[in-house]
């Protein structure tokens, strides 16, 4: 009995053990299927064996307690204790109170502000089914392990479709990687592991709608499939990936905006609208329509402007100048262009740029300046400015011809910094119509919203390469789509930190590495000896 009783000491300790290799995930690395459910029965049953344990000892106990040896023992002991229970009441708190720190420069080891901004929004749990083989998705854990750290209300369930067929084939999985997102009886899935295909997701199943976005056709506005340089297929497809809808619209054709636009986009007409269009704009704005104007300047001699479509801007308190943006800070050598591109980095106060504080540029832009005071209720406000070493050239004919201008106020030159893009939100003035279902109680207020922008080149494919260019856009989309848990910046790509080297360089760091440094050891090492000689 006396070893039955002896041996429950060595199967506590073992127990406990075991459970401490489970949290330290010591089965996950050989390749074992996750028992983090076990690990507090573990600890529960190898404390019961200490217990009983000690029980069957109580003799032994007891007379190892009598004498001065006990008391000393007992006062160690009672130190030893105190010590743990600091110990462990630390690591509690530490557990409740996770703080981590991402060193990296990109910041590849943190969820984006995007990310961070829609899981702040969710208000009931949001589970994640991952299909994966056991050991096949390390990354993936670590990945939606930073979900799970900045939303407590993430839950992630692992499963082996090999070890689980049914439950694969009842989600319909075909394929090893699927998430599967679900949040209020909605799901979504993907089979991508990035950080923006996940968040993604994550918006489709949260949003539970599609906004449909449309962009003007019929008057060279830019091309929403085209995979040239001034094309926009990349944003388009951005704005897909977003759980946007897009599709184009001819207004000449269509007499109306359709009724489920929640944006219409106008990217860079060539020729201006007619009056009928014009017309079936300001009846979408009247109807709490979001519209944004993205106007070029004439970019050639004797180019006609969209005259009609700068007279909306003005209804709405935006003044599209007849000009163009000339930056000399220098700003632009930072990306290969020169002052005809004017380059943002710091942005006035919006909702459009809030936190925002990355570099954007605009080809050949012109300017779009809130106007002063207030028309109708409608006071627009700035959120692209140029640098103050920026100015508004009037004379956009010497521009063109010879490249080479300089600010004179008295020709009517506008010195910086001046607004690239502005916005203006106003309450509608007609009674909108009514939804089939009534809108949910946190529905946004309905009201017309009009962005402004004197450029449409920097959403181009071949522009989007600069920093900021693709936020700035789908940041003003989910402004005027009042989507303002989008507005943030997105995840960015690990750059290439690798360090490039010429023949000599390297042969210098050989030389330096195996002859230099140790020679400069060895030497001072002999030194040394030769002194105590």
């Amino acid at each position: 009995m006396a070893k039955i009783f002896g041996a429950l000491w060595w199967l506590g300790t073992a127990l406990v053990f075991a459970a401490a290799a489970i949290v330290f995930r010591l089965p996950e690395r050989l390749g074992l299927p996750e028992l983090d459910q076990y690990s507090s029965y573990l600890v529960y049953a190898g404390i019961a064996c200490w217990v009983l344990y000690a029980a069957s000892q109580w003799r032994e106990i007891a007379q190892a307690m009598s004498g001065r040896r006990a008391r000393y023992g007992t006062l160690a002991s009672s130190s030893v204790l105190i010590v743990l229970g600091i110990l462990i009441a630390v690591n509690y708190i530490g557990k409740q109170q996770n703080k981590r720190w991402d060193l990296t420069a990109s910041k590849q080891f943190s969820l984006s502000d995007q990310s961070r901004n829609v899981l702040a929004k969710l208000d009931a749990p949001l589970q994640m089914q991952v299909f994966a083989q056991e050991g096949a998705s390390q990354g993936l854990r670590d990945r939606l392990r930073e979900y799970e750290y900045v939303s407590s209300q993430i839950k992630t369930e692992y499963i082996d479709p090999d070890r689980q067929p049914a439950l694969a084939q009842q989600a319909g999985v075909q394929q090893y990687g699927t998430i599967i997102v679900s949040y209020k009886g909605r799901s979504e899935r993907t089979t991508a592991d990035t950080e923006q295909d996940i968040t993604n997701t994550i918006i489709k199943a949260v949003s539970g709608q599609q906004r449909k976005v449309y962009f003007t056709a019929g008057h060279g506005e830019k091309n929403i499939t085209s995979a040239e340089r001034d094309g926009y297929a990349t944003i388009v497809e951005a704005l897909k990936q977003e759980n946007y809808g897009v599709e184009t619209v001819v207004l000449a054709q269509t007499g109306s905006v359709p009724e489920d636009a929640a944006v219409v986009v106008i990217a860079g007409p060539q020729t201006d609208f007619f009056p009928p269009e014009v017309e079936a704009l300001r009846a979408y704005l009247g109807k709490a329509g979001k519209v944004l104007l993205a106007l070029d300047p004439p970019s050639k001699i004797g180019a006609p402007d969209a005259t009609s479509l700068v007279a909306l801007a003005k209804e709405w308190n935006i003044e599209v100048g007849n000009d163009i943006v000339v930056d000399a800070s220098g700003m632009g050598r930072l990306i290969g262009t020169d002052a005809s591109v004017p380059v943002a980095a710091t942005y006035p106060a919006h909702p459009i740029t809030e936190r925002f504080s990355v570099l954007t540029a605009y080809p050949l832009a012109r300017s779009a300046v809130p106007g002063t005071g207030g028309t109708e209720g409608r006071t627009a406000q700035p959120f692209i400015e140029s640098s103050p070493r920026s100015w508004a050239e009037a004379d956009v004919k010497a521009l063109l011809t010879t490249g080479e201008v300089t600010m004179d106020a008295a020709a009517g030159d506008k010195p910086g910094p001046l607004a690239l893009g502005s916005a203006v939100a106003a309450p509608i003035t007609t009674e909108p119509p009514k939804p089939d279902a009534p809108p949910a109680p946190d529905a946004p207020k309905p009201e017309a919203r009009l962005v402004v922008i004197g450029d449409s080149d920097f959403a181009s494919n071949g522009v989007l390469g600069i920093p900021g260019n693709r936020d700035i856009f789908m940041n003003t989309i989910g402004w005027l789509s009042q989507q303002e848990n989008l507005i943030s910046i997105r995840p960015v790509q690990a750059g290439d930190s690798r360090i490039t080297l010429t023949a000599s360089e390297q042969s210098f760091i050989t030389w330096l590495s195996l002859l230099l440094i140790p020679g400069a050891i060895f030497g001072t090492g002999f030194y040394a000896w030769w002194r105590r000689r």
